[in-house]
């Protein structure tokens, strides 16, 4: 252990209690771990903060001893990082320990505010025990995955609330100079805070953007709207036999959103998406190293009487019998096409590929979707997540690259659009055997040609990996680069808050961080 590092614990142990910093190997090991192509990061420490005045003394003290934090809420991130900090050696500061409050549920202007370690079950359950008369927007992640760190990395739902960093309102941050600030009308310097957590917007420049994917400062509490449960809600399903499909999927979903007819988001999953929590790769188990065969996915269709994409979207009403015109509407306008098979509410919620739909865009947590990361064994998954416009043609030239992309490097072609009015999110999950020196490789190329084929397109992505956020960045302009690397000076100016993540850097980072090969932090 470094001079400095030791006098910054020391320093820390006597601010927020020495049982609170954590040095013992089964936890460096632990927060180390993550399910990419990389090699684990283990941290030099972990500390456990209870309060936002704890976060402010650990930045602090993390100034005078020149030491690297990197704050997580939850960690469970799956498939983006989880808890492991983007450099070896920085200190983990986990919030959602000890910081997972409640702080208020309001059900007059229907909010929440929380701290980072209240999860999304945590909160689900709150308001069922409050009468289940708001609802929040569920995530395809894990139940005890944090809100907050949803929200600050851009993570989305699917219902009308469906933008998480949109929903938030009001926001208090430690920056990474130590200093303490509010966010919206919370900016006022007054602790009688009336419009906090329901205008979004305050005099002067609205900062709140700065500190999503960012390393600018560490979010200690802020409020999410939550949306009042409708008396009903009512799914609706249509199944699509072949790959090229997706075009007409994606034609047939635009009008629908563009004049917001249906409120939720389009669930545009393919076969494999919608199939790997309830089975697995038995041609990989018998020895392939091969993607999963064309002739595999036809009997999983059959088997689980699917189609190459399911198309799923919610209704919100006062009855089913309300509803009920308007899901007729939308079964004449897909069934107009010949190839849609319509599957109703009450048929989806008996098959699990289309009951988890259902969940999700009823703000219900469910670990279900998650089973797809057992589709292979080994416990390796990544998710690359660029988009693509809301026209047919453009949607499905991406779909076959991507594809190509997957089976060139042995991988099990796994997506779903999720999709608005102009743009759909796809989310291309990347499931190996990280135990497998030659499918760790071949993962790690996959996601980096995936990365550098959809740029060349004009593509990029809304999230990414720890292990690829700096080839993301260096796909940016260079004038946008400097000017993060300026707001991070003026903002964390010792560079003391996760140097490197969203590749982001201090000025005085910045050289040696371009002369270090691409993926790989100075």
């Amino acid at each position: 252990m470094s001079g400095n590092l030791e006098s910054f614990l020391d320093t820390v142990a006597q601010a927020i209690g020495a049982e609170w910093v954590d040095v013992r190997p089964e936890t460096i090991q632990r927060y180390g771990e993550h399910t990419l192509p990389a090699k684990q990061r283990p941290p030099a420490a972990v500390l456990f903060p209870e309060s936002t005045r704890d976060v402010q003394a650990i930045v602090k003290a993390a100034n005078q001893h020149r030491v690297q934090l990197y704050p997580i809420s939850t960690g469970n991130n799956i498939g983006l990082g989880s808890r492991a900090p983007v450099q070896e050696g920085q200190v983990v500061v986990d919030l959602g320990y000890r910081m997972n409050r409640i702080l208020e549920v309001n059900e007059e202007t229907c909010y929440a505010e929380i701290e980072p370690g209240v999860s999304f079950q945590m909160l689900h359950d709150e308001l069922v025990a409050r009468g289940d008369k708001l609802m929040l927007s569920a995530t395809s992640g894990p139940p005890h995955g944090g809100i907050l760190g949803n929200a600050m990395d851009r993570g989305a739902g699917y219902g009308p609330y469906f933008d998480h960093f949109g929903m938030l309102c009001g926001m208090e941050v430690v920056l990474g100079n130590g200093e303490i600030i509010r966010t919206g009308d919370g900016s006022l310097d007054t602790d009688n805070l009336v419009n906090w957590h329901v205008s979004k917007y305050s005099y002067g420049p609205a900062l709140d953007g700065l500190f999503a994917q960012s390393n600018f400062g560490i979010v200690t509490r802020a409020a999410i709207w939550l949306m009042p449960r409708p008396p009903a809600a009512r799914s609706f399903h249509f199944i699509f036999p072949e790959d090229d499909d997706i075009a007409e999927i994606i034609d047939l979903c635009r009008p629908l959103k563009l004049s917001n007819f249906v409120p939720s988001l389009f669930r545009i999953s393919n076969d494999l998406y919608a199939l790997a929590p309830e089975d697995q790769n038995w041609e990989y188990l018998e020895g392939s190293k091969e993607a999963f065969s064309a002739e595999g996915r036809r009997a999983l269709q059959k088997k689980h009487g699917l189609g190459a994409w399911q198309v799923s979207g919610m209704f919100y009403g006062a009855s089913d019998a309300a509803m009920e015109p308007q899901i007729q509407r939308v079964r004449a306008h897909f069934e107009r096409s010949g190839k849609a098979r319509y599957v109703s509410h009450e048929e989806a919620l008996q098959i699990p590929a289309l009951n988890i739909a259902i969940n999700a865009m009823n703000g219900r947590p469910s670990a279900d979707e998650l089973g797809m990361l057992q589709w292979r064994p080994g416990s390796g998954n990544s998710w690359f997540l660029p988009g693509t416009p809301m026209v047919g043609s453009q949607a499905l030239e991406l779909d076959r690259l991507g594809r190509e992309i997957y089976a060139k490097h042995g991988m099990d072609y796994i997506i779903m659009h999720v999709a608005s009015a102009r743009f759909a999110r796809g989310l291309h999950v990347m499931v190996w055997n990280k135990d497998d020196a030659d499918e760790n490789a071949r993962a790690d190329a996959c996601y980096r040609e995936l990365a550098d084929e959809f740029a060349r397109r004009g593509v990029g992505v809304g999230r990414a990996p720890t292990d690829y956020r700096e080839l993301h960045m260096q796909m940016m302009m260079p004038s946008l680069q400097r000017a993060l690397s300026d707001i991070k000076q003026a903002l964390d100016p010792n560079g003391v808050i996760a140097q490197g993540k969203y590749g982001i850097y201090s000025p005085q980072q910045t050289a040696a961080a371009e002369a270090a090969p691409v993926g790989q932090t100075a």
